[in-house]
């Protein structure tokens, strides 16, 4: 080997070792900025999760029912939670579980899918309707009738307004509903299963009841298949009441931050708990929405992180006791 080819070689032999020290050192940092970021995330998750609850997360150990969600949004990975809780995808997922037919019955009809808001044949669209992202929650807007023209009523996470329907509504409501497309719903408090989701905007019937009203929502809180409480939503865009009971429907002296409001038993309890089974068997813990229109029965949504765990309930003794039948794997 003459004089230039040792050179070239050593300088070589130098440089790659340079490079692996550096390649090192930049994985080293990445690893490091990694779990700082992680460390940092977390902490703001336990600091917003004490200000709920004035108790401390717990991850290690989770006891309470609220701590348990929020380790499901960190370390389930369930493949179903993002097709249950995508609005659109989860209509097939109730399909495949209950059969077609009986799904044809108890879904709520669907009258428009997008990826393009600007398409939305608004004129076309005569019914009420409420417009959604599937991606989402919170994310809504209520298209009612008012004197043979439409009234939006839009809610936006905290944001709560009503437009009337002119050309400026529909561009306000194009507006948002891009804006919906374009943002990760859930980032906050980590639930995973949202950033799993190609981002729509459906469109559904609007449910009324036989006097004109939104139809109260009940909410059965599932565990390993099993109906263990089950919470009422009423009067929900004037003065809205949560109540809950037990799966015999006994009140629950129990409570969120609204008021109560008791109402009769459905004569259809039995049925609804019936079909919460069947959409629950495969999770530890889900809860399953549905609607009773005078005597029919609606399916609505399939929730895997309640309030992302952020919901107050008082006792405190009550949210360790769901939380007690809530078995982690």
């Amino acid at each position: 080997m003459n004089k230039i080819s040792k050179k070239v070689f050593l300088k070589n032999i130098i440089s790659k070792r340079y490079r692996n020290k550096i390649k090192k050192a930049y994985l080293l940092i990445k690893n490091l900025l990694y779990k700082i970021d992680n460390a940092t995330f977390k902490y703001a998750i336990k600091k917003t999760f004490f200000n709920a609850h004035g108790y401390r997360l717990n991850l290690k150990n989770p006891e309470s029912f609220n701590e348990k969600i929020v380790w499901k949004a960190f370390y389930d990975r369930n493949p179903l939670l993002p097709i249950t809780i995508d609005k659109y995808l989860g209509r097939k997922y109730i399909e495949e579980k209950i059969g077609i037919s009986e799904a044809k019955k108890y879904l709520i009809p669907l009258l428009y899918v997008t990826e393009k808001p600007e398409k939305i044949p608004f004129n076309e669209l005569k019914e009420e309707y409420i417009i959604k992202a599937n991606h989402g929650s919170n994310w809504y807007i209520i298209a009612e009738n008012q004197k043979n023209e439409k009234r939006f009523i839009i809610k936006n996470g905290k944001e709560f307004y009503s437009l009337a329907n002119n050309l400026a509504s529909a561009n306000e409501i194009i507006k948002i509903c891009k804006k919906w497309l374009n943002n990760t719903y859930g980032r906050k408090m980590n639930e995973w299963a949202y950033a799993q989701i190609k981002p729509l905007i459906i469109i559904e019937k609007l449910l009324r009841d036989s006097s004109g009203n939104i139809p109260n929502d009940y909410k059965f809180l599932m565990f390993h298949g099993k109906c263990k409480a089950i919470s009422t939503y009423t009067d929900r865009f004037s003065n809205l009441a949560i109540t809950f009971y037990n799966e015999k429907w006994d009140l629950l002296n129990v409570a969120r931050d609204k008021p109560t409001k008791p109402i009769e038993k459905p004569e259809e309890l039995d049925k609804m708990i019936s079909y919460a089974e069947k959409l629950s068997q495969d999770f530890d813990f889900v809860r399953i929405d549905l609607y009773l229109v005078d005597d029919l029965i609606y399916i609505g949504e399939i929730t895997q992180y309640p309030s992302a765990g952020l919901a107050k309930i008082k006792p405190v003794e009550f949210d360790f006791e769901l939380g007690s039948y809530w078995k982690i794997k």
